[in-house]
């Protein structure tokens, strides 16, 4: 059987990583598919050409997942966009793996509220990780590369506020696009969240050509910027330096 329940496809497997999810061992599932266009994406062969990539039969992933239990905690479900496959059994999938005791991270771009609100109700996440690209304004389409419906954004980060479950805000610091002022008015609207991330840019995979040549953030300056949210969510990490 090479799809999950109702045909979910897992299109990338990171069997061991450290990195996903703070203070846990996981293996990284990739779903293919986004409904944004991000230019500094560095995943866009899953969105493109996603039948390109090998689909991971469910099996193997269970029986890693298995034959590794004394270490590894969960997984972290991670794309392209998880929540576009809720019609693809997407959470039967996700329930598989809780029934076998691991632990769920899912990776969202917020775009849809009520797949963040099935997945609490019926108890299947136990971190969210959201995507906030830019301020919660005219200047998002920008960064999210389509006409992005910022109700949705903002109804999916108070959902997460208020769950109950461990999460985080990151957001890529993309020069040209990103700086001071667009990182404070970022962290003001997230006033008092529990944790957000200032994500390192990675030039050189992005899917916009022109920005494989932007040079990124110097760490001096990647860590003014931490300071500047700090004036409003006290837990602010960097991550990719």
């Amino acid at each position: 059987m090479n799809k999950g329940p109702g045909g979910l496809e897992i299109k990338g497997f990171i069997e061991t990583s450290f990195l996903d999810w703070d203070g846990k061992i996981v293996s990284t599932l990739y779903v293919a598919g986004c409904n944004f266009r991000c230019p500094f994406c560095h995943n866009a062969g899953l969105i493109e050409r996603p039948h390109e990539y090998e689909t991971i039969p469910l099996e193997r992933i269970e029986n890693y997942l298995l034959a590794h239990k004394d270490f590894i905690d969960g997984i972290c479900l991670t794309g392209g966009e998880p929540c576009l496959h809720k019609g693809r059994g997407l959470f039967e999938f996700m329930k598989r793996v809780k029934d076998k005791g691991f632990e769920i991270k899912l990776d969202s771009n917020g775009t849809d509220p009520e797949c963040l609100k099935t997945a609490l109700d019926q108890k299947l996440a136990d971190y969210f990780a959201m995507d906030i690209k830019g301020p919660l304004d005219e200047r998002y389409d920008g960064l999210s590369g389509v006409k992005t419906d910022l109700a949705g954004i903002k109804e999916s980060v108070k959902t997460i506020r208020e769950s109950g479950v461990p999460h985080e805000f990151r957001t890529t610091v993309l020069p040209t696009l990103l700086g001071e002022e667009e990182i404070a008015a970022i962290a003001g609207y997230l006033a008092g969240a529990e944790k957000f991330v200032l994500q390192q840019f990675a030039p050189d995979h992005a899917w916009d050509e022109k920005l494989r040549s932007v040079k990124p953030y110097e760490k001096p300056e990647l860590e003014r910027l931490a300071r500047v949210a700090r004036t409003h969510v006290p837990n602010v990490l960097i991550r990719g330096v």
